[in-house]
């Protein structure tokens, strides 16, 4: 059976070890940090990568830990106007098969990395920085910052943004900054009065930002991610620091549930970062080495799909390893089945950000009702199977 090393214990890399595991193959993950773990930020786990998530066992503990709102809904940022609206109740579990959930990004990894440990307690090796890599006729070694080396006969970059196995296939990746910075802050439910307390995903349009809340805690906590248009840019990190006031300042004027989400926030725990996007490639393998999620394919969170995407590339990779004795066949048809998803993926959520930051009421109302949101969606992404979908 294929050794498969892993680059990156993050959500794509843990659920493609997770997923190459159940199949049988040997696995080894390679995180470059003391330990395991995600930022403080939520993430929606529509149909298709529920499926996934279905496929590991992981969906009941993920219902109890996380949240199923009852709708998606985009919203004028002043009145809060409902423009339009994408069901998630029990309908959308009749028409899907699984719920839509809102979640912290740790609950997921943590979620994750329990299926890969139940499977084999070895496969994680933290405090691995990894630093190149080179083929010979036996396979792949993936070389590391102290020295030491591993070998297999697959290795797959899931190292993030800024990954290092990406740079080595593709060389360097120029970015485009989009002219937005992005908010972030948690803030306990218990904070805000009843009424404040959001049950659906809310995306607030308007003119040269938008923001984004929704509940991602079943005990209470509720996740507000606000792009704010800035002509220049500061760090790629979603863990820089900016004031309190800064960002209270970047929403003056919107709905009062906004500003008491602002206002009930830990003052010194709001984070800002440039958000940067990268055309899609048409190719990211090269011999026995490939990448998936961000490393891949990075995406602006303007459809809630980036990490979505990381596990669906987890599930088909595992699947073509499978479909294809040969490493190379077998790489070119993960990518081959890949490529057009997620740039679709990388380019309309790239499109949304201009049309979330249109200049006026009028615009913003002329362009929602020209769209079904519901519609589009269920049409070609929620119902996307990636356990079950033809490989070809």
């Amino acid at each position: 059976m294929k050794r498969v090393l892993i680059v990156g214990g993050g959500i794509g890399g843990m659920t493609a070890a997770a997923n190459l595991l159940l199949a049988g193959f040997e696995v080894e993950v390679f995180e470059q940090a003391p330990e395991l773990g995600e930022v403080g930020a939520g993430i929606q786990l529509s149909a298709n990568p529920m499926r996934v998530l279905r496929h590991l066992g992981l969906v009941e503990n993920l219902q109890r830990l996380g949240v199923q709102p009852s709708a998606y809904q985009f919203k004028m940022f002043d009145s809060g106007e409902i423009l339009q609206e994408i069901p998630l109740g029990d309908g959308y579990v009749q028409r899907h098969g699984v719920p839509y959930l809102s979640v912290h990004r740790a609950d997921l990894l943590d979620s994750l990395i329990g299926a890969v440990r139940a499977l084999n307690a070895d496969t994680v090796h933290l405090n691995a920085t990894a630093t190149g890599f080179t083929e010979d006729a036996g396979g792949v070694i993936l070389q590391f910052d102290d020295g030491s080396e591993a070998r297999g006969d697959v290795l797959i970059g899931a190292d993030g943004i800024k990954s290092r196995v990406r740079e080595k296939i593709l060389g360097p990746t120029p970015v485009h900054y989009t002219g937005d910075q992005s908010w972030r802050i948690l803030v306990p439910a218990e904070r805000l009065a009843p009424e404040q307390r959001p049950d659906t995903v809310n995306i607030c349009v308007g003119p040269g930002k938008h923001g984004v809340v929704y509940p991602i805690r079943a005990n209470g906590l509720v996740n507000m991610v606000g792009c704010v248009e800035y002509e220049s840019w500061d760090d790629e990190s979603w863990t820089a620091r900016r004031p309190w006031a800064e960002m209270k300042a970047d929403f003056a004027g919107w709905h009062g549930n906004i500003q008491a989400i602002i206002d009930h926030a830990d003052k010194d725990e709001c984070y800002r970062w440039a958000m940067n996007n990268r055309p899609p490639v048409d190719n990211w393998r090269a011999g026995r080495v490939t990448l998936l999620g961000d490393a891949a394919h990075p995406t602006l969170p303007y459809m809630a799909q980036g990490g979505a995407m990381a596990i669906e590339d987890g599930a088909v990779i595992a699947r073509a390893l499978q479909q294809e004795d040969d490493v190379g066949e077998a790489l070119e048809l993960y990518q081959r089945n890949r490529l057009e998803r997620t740039a679709r993926i990388v380019n309309e959520s790239s499109a949304n950000r201009n049309m979330f930051h249109l200049p006026s009421e009028a615009a913003l109302r002329e362009a929602f009702a020209q769209r079904d949101m519901n519609a589009e969606r269920t049409a070609w992404l929620f119902s996307y199977d990636p356990m079950n979908v033809e490989l070809r």
